[in-house]
C-alpha cells in the first residue's frame, strides 16, 4: 500500500511523478508523456493532470517519489470464469503435442459441474491477480458452458466484477452436437442468446477451422447484434480464414489473434475501425508464431494487447508479460506495447474514460516500482506495481 493514498470519493494529489504516460498524444509521442508530473483525483475521476510545480496544494499528497505512472491496463480478451485445469495439457504440449480447439471441450466438462461458489471464488481470485498486476479494467467471455444453462450462469457471475461481459456460446461446438454444428448454432442464436443477452454488452465467435465457419460465424454475429450486443471475434489464430474479414465487415470492435492475416486482410483491419487485438501469451504457451505487430501498425491498424487468459492456452493473466513478449517477439517499441495494453484495449472496448489520465477520465492509475515504462519490458518477471487506483480508490 502507498501511505496517504486514497479511498473511493475522497480527493487526493499523487506528485512527483518522474514519467507520467498519459495516452493524450502529443506530436511525436502517441504516449503524451509529461516528466515531473502530478494528477488530481477527486470523487474517483481524474481533474487535472500538469506539472509538479504547478499542481494545487489543497489536498492530501501521495508522493511517487520520481517513479513512472501509467494509466490502468485494459485487458479487452479474458476468459476469466472455468473450472478445471488442463495442466496435463500444458505439459503434453510442452513435450512436443500440438494445440488444437478442441480442449476447450475438457474445460467444459468441469465448468457444468462446477458450483456457483466455486466458479465465483475462482473468478475473484483471478480478478485479484489481474488487479495486484495493474489491470482496472477487465473483458470476461463466457464459452465454457455451451448450454444454456452454464452459459447464463457464467455471465452472470461475470457480471458481477465487470460490465464488459461478452457471450462466447459459439466458442466450439459442443460434444453432444458432435458433428451438428448448425444445429448448434441455432442453439446459440434462439434459446441461448435470450437467456444470456440480458447480462451481456458483446456477442463473441471462434471463426476457425474446427470451430465455426465463416457463414455460421455471421449467423451468430449478425444474431447478437439484433440482440442489441456489440461485436467481437475470435479469428487468424491457427491459419488463414474469413475471420478478420468478416469483423471488418460487420463493424467489429476487435478481431482477436490475428496471427494469420492476408495482405488483404491487413488492408481492411487499416481502413476499418475494428481493432486488431494481439494475444502473445497464446504463442507463448502453445509455441505458434507470434503474430506480426509491426506490420500491422505499420500498415494503420490499430493493436491491443491482451491477456487471453483462459486454462488452456494461456494461463497468465499478467499484462507486463503481455508488454514484454509484445516488445521481445512482436516487433513492438516499448512505447507502443504499453499503448496498445492501455489505450489500445479501451479502443478494443469502444470506450473513452479508460486508458487514458486526462481529466474527465476514471482515475485508474499504475505506480510503477520504477522511474520508466521501459522496465515494464527491461525487467520482465519482476514485482513492478507498486500501487494501483482503481475509480480512485487504491486497491
Amino acid at each position: 500500500m502507498v501511505s496517504g493514498s486514497g479511498r473511493a470519493g475522497r480527493a487526493f494529489l499523487l506528485t512527483n511523478i518522474g514519467e507520467l504516460t498519459t495516452n493524450v498524444a502529443a506530436p511525436g509521442d502517441a504516449c503524451g508523456t509529461l516528466r515531473d508530473a502530478a494528477v488530481l483525483v477527486r470523487d474517483g475521476r481524474v481533474e487535472w493532470v500538469g506539472s509538479a510545480d504547478a499542481a494545487p496544494t489543497d489536498v492530501p499528497v501521495v508522493n511517487a517519489e520520481g517513479r513512472a505512472v501509467i494509466p490502468g491496463f485494459v485487458d479487452s480478451h479474458t476468459h476469466l470464469v472455468f473450472g478445471g485445469d488442463r495442466a496435463a495439457e500444458f505439459a503434453a504440449r510442452m513435450a512436443g503435442e500440438s494445440y488444437a480447439a478442441g480442449g476447450i471441450r475438457t474445460t467444459v466438462a468441469a465448468t457444468r459441474a462446477a458450483s456457483d461458489d466455486e466458479l465465483r471464488a475462482r473468478l475473484a481470485a483471478l480478478v485479484g491477480e489481474c488487479r495486484a498486476q495493474g489491470t482496472t479494467t477487465l473483458e470476461i467471455k463466457t464459452g465454457y458452458g455451451l448450454d444454456v444453462e452454464t452459459e447464463t450462469r457464467l455471465a452472470r457471475l461475470a457480471s458481477e466484477v465487470t460490465a464488459e461481459v461478452t457471450f462466447l456460446g459459439a466458442h466450439v461446438v459442443p460434444a453432444e452436437f458432435a458433428g451438428r454444428g448448425d444445429d448448434y448454432v441455432e442453439l446459440v442464436v434462439g434459446d441461448m442468446l435470450d437467456a444470456v443477452a440480458p447480462h451481456a454488452r458483446w456477442i463473441d465467435v471462434f471463426c476457425e477451422e474446427g470451430a465455426f465457419t465463416p457463414t455460421q460465424s455471421r449467423r451468430v454475429l449478425e444474431a447478437g447484434r439484433a440482440a442489441g450486443l456489440g461485436i467481437r471475434v475470435h479469428g487468424n489464430q491457427l491459419g488463414f480464414g474469413g475471420g478478420a474479414a468478416l469483423a471488418v465487415e460487420l463493424g467489429a470492435a476487435a478481431v482477436d489473434h490475428c496471427t494469420y492475416l492476408s495482405d488483404d486482410d491487413v488492408a481492411a483491419l487499416a481502413g476499418s475501425d475494428t481493432v486488431a487485438t494481439l494475444l502473445p501469451g497464446v504463442e507463448f504457451s502453445t509455441r505458434q508464431p507470434y503474430p506480426d505487430a509491426r506490420r500491422l501498425m505499420d500498415a494503420g491498424v490499430t493493436v491491443a494487447l491482451a491477456s487471453d487468459c483462459n486454462p488452456g492456452s494461456s494461463f497468465t493473466s499478467s499484462m507486463p508479460l503481455m508488454i514484454a513478449l509484445a516488445v521481445r517477439e512482436m516487433g513492438m517499441t516499448v512505447a507502443e506495447a504499453v499503448w496498445a495494453a492501455t489505450a489500445g484495449g479501451a479502443r478494443a472496448l469502444r470506450r473513452t474514460d479508460v486508458g487514458v489520465i486526462r481529466p474527465g477520465a476514471r482515475a485508474d492509475l499504475v505506480l510503477l516500482e520504477a522511474p520508466t515504462r521501459v522496465h515494464l519490458a527491461y525487467r520482465p518477471g519482476a514485482p513492478l506495481v507498486r500501487a494501483v487506483w482503481k475509480d480512485g480508490a487504491e486497491v
